[in-house]
C-alpha cells in the first residue's frame, strides 16, 4: 500500500510540474508578442509634425491598452512543447525508431549479462550504457555528458583498457604454462582466427553495401584473439566508430564459449584423441613465476614494442603479484581498481552504440565476421596440438586444449577440461589447458602488437 502512495504521488507530481510547465511557456509566448511588435520598425516616411490633439489621445490611448489577444495563455500549445521533449516523442519521429531498437538490444544485453550470466562484469554496463545513449534528449553521449566524458578520458586515450590488462596480469598465473612450455605453440596457433578473419574483412568488400578500409579490417580481427580489452585498444586506435559493434561481438562471443566451441572440438577430433590422457605438470619455483614477467617484458621491448603498452601493464600486473611483496597492490588491482576501470569501460563501450553508429549493414557484417574469427581461432588450436601429436607421437597432447589457445580466460579451459571429463572420467585437462589459455593471452596481444606495427602508418 505504501508503495503504491509513493508512486501516486510521483505521478501526481510529474503531472503537476508538465502542466506548470505547459502554463510558463504558453505565458512566455503571450509576453514576447508585444517585446516584438515594439521592436518593429518605423515607417520610413515622417508623419506631419502637426497632428491633431485627437489623433495623439488615441495613440496615446492605443499604446496604454493591454493587447488582451497576446495575453491570452494557451494550454494546447504548452502541452505541445513540453510533448516535444518527451522520450515518447523522440522515438516517434524521424529515426526515433532505431533508437528504440537500440534500447531493446540494451534490454537483450541486461538480461545475457544478468539472467543468464554470460560475461556480467561487461554486458551489464555495456547494457546501461546502450540504454542510457539512446534514450532522446537525455544528453548522456554528448560532449559534456557522462559518457561522452569517460570515453574521451577513460577509451579514446586507452586508458581504461591497459588499467583492465594491468588487473588481468594480476589475476594470471603462468603457471601451468612454465611447467609444460610446448604449450605455447597452441596460443600461438589459435590466432589464426585473427589473421584468418583479417582476409575475410578484405573478401567481404567484394559484397555490395560493405566496403571496410584496411584499418576497419585490422580492428574487427581482433575479435578472433577472444580478447575484448586488446579488441577495445586496437579499435579505439584504428576504428573508434566502429567500437561498439566490435566490443559487443568480442564478449558476447566470449561468453558463449559453451556454446560455441564444443560442435566445433567434436568435429574436428575423434572418441580416441579426446580420451587422451598429459603426463602430470612438473612444479613450478618461484623464481620462474618472478622471472617470467619480466622475461616477456624484455622481449617485447626488444622485438615488438609496439605491443609495450598491452604487454606492459599486463607484465606489471603478474610482477606485483608473484614478487609477493607488493600484496596490498596486488589485491588492489585485481579487485578494486579492476572494477572499477571494467565498470566505466563498460558504459563507455555503451556510448559507442547509439542508433546512428549500430544499426547500420557493417554491424550485422561484424558480427558474422567476429563469429567467424572465434571458431577459426578455435580450429587452428585444435588443429595444430593433432599436427604436434604427429610430429611427437611419444608424448601426445590432448587435441581438446587447442581449444583454449584462444584468449577467453578461463572459460575456455574449462570447456576443454568438461569435454575431456565426458570421454573419460578420469582425464582431468585442466591445468594444461590453463597454460595454452595463458598462451593465448599472450599471443592475441603478440597479434594487436604485429597489426598495430604493421598498419598503423
Amino acid at each position: 500500500m505504501r508503495t503504491k502512495m509513493i508512486l501516486a504521488t510521483l505521478c501526481l507530481m510529474m503531472a503537476a510540474g508538465m502542466l506548470a510547465s505547459a502554463l510558463c511557456i504558453a505565458h512566455a509566448q503571450g509576453t514576447d508578442a508585444p517585446a516584438q511588435a515594439d521592436g518593429m520598425a518605423a515607417p520610413t516616411t515622417q508623419a506631419p509634425r502637426e497632428a491633431s490633439h485627437a489623433q495623439v489621445q488615441r495613440e496615446a490611448s492605443t499604446a496604454q491598452a493591454p493587447n488582451e489577444e497576446s495575453e491570452q495563455i494557451s494550454v494546447t500549445d504548452g502541452l505541445r512543447n513540453v510533448a516535444k521533449t518527451t522520450g515518447f516523442y523522440g522515438f516517434l519521429t524521424g529515426s526515433g525508431w532505431k533508437s528504440l531498437l537500440m534500447l531493446l538490444a540494451g534490454c537483450l544485453l541486461l538480461y545475457l549479462g544478468a539472467v543468464k550470466d554470460f560475461e556480467p562484469l561487461l554486458l551489464v554496463p555495456i547494457g546501461f550504457g546502450t540504454i542510457f545513449v539512446n534514450v532522446p534528449f537525455g544528453g548522456m553521449g554528448s560532449e559534456h555528458g557522462l559518457l561522452g566524458l569517460i570515453f574521451k578520458y577513460g577509451i579514446e586515450n586507452e586508458v581504461l583498457p591497459l588499467i583492465v590488462f594491468m588487473g588481468i596480469g594480476a589475476l594470471s598465473d603462468f603457471g601451468p604454462l612454465l611447467a609444460s612450455p610446448r604449450v605455447a605453440i597452441l596460443g600461438a596457433a589459435a590466432q589464426l582466427g585473427v589473421f584468418g578473419t583479417l582476409m575475410g574483412v578484405v573478401a567481404l568488400n567484394a559484397l555490395p553495401g560493405l566496403a571496410f578500409t584496411i584499418k576497419e579490417a585490422c580492428s574487427i580481427a581482433i575479435i578472433g584473439g577472444a580478447d575484448g580489452p586488446t579488441s577495445i585498444y586496437v579499435s579505439a586506435k584504428f576504428a573508434p566508430h566502429l567500437m561498439g559493434s566490435i566490443a559487443v561481438a568480442a564478449y558476447s562471443y566470449m561468453a558463449l564459449v559453451p556454446l560455441i566451441q564444443p560442435p566445433i572440438m567434436r568435429l574436428l577430433t575423434t572418441q580416441s584423441e579426446r580420451r587422451i590422457i598429459m603426463r602430470q605438470a612438473r612444479p613450478v619455483g618461484r623464481l620462474e613465476r618472478v622471472l617470467f614477467p619480466l622475461l616477456i617484458l624484455i622481449l617485447c621491448a626488444v622485438l615488438l614494442p609496439s605491443a609495450l603498452p598491452l604487454m606492459g601493464c599486463f607484465a606489471f600486473g603478474n610482477f606485483v603479484k608473484e614478487s609477493g611483496v607488493v600484496e596490498r597492490i596486488s589485491k588492489t588491482l585485481q579487485n578494486e581498481l579492476m572494477n572499477i576501470a571494467t565498470i566505466f569501460l563498460g558504459l563507455g563501450v555503451g556510448m559507442q552504440m547509439a542508433a546512428e553508429k549500430f544499426v547500420q549493414l557493417n554491424t550485422l557484417g561484424i558480427l558474422l565476421l567476429g563469429l567467424l574469427a572465434f571458431s577459426l581461432g578455435t580450429a587452428g588450436g585444435v588443429l595444430f596440438a593433432k599436427l604436434m601429436n604427429l610430429l611427437s607421437p611419444k608424448n601426445p597432447v590432448n587435441p581438446l586444449i587447442g581449444s583454449a589457445g584462444v584468449s577467453a580466460f578461463p572459460m575456455a579451459a574449462r570447456v576443454s577440461n568438461k569435454l575431456g571429463l565426458e570421454a573419460d572420467p578420469h582425464n582431468f585437462l585442466l591445468m594444461h589447458a590453463l597454460g595454452a589459455n595463458v598462451a593465448g593471452q599472450i599471443g592475441s596481444v603478440v597479434a594487436a602488437g604485429i597489426i598495430l606495427a604493421v598498419f598503423a602508418s
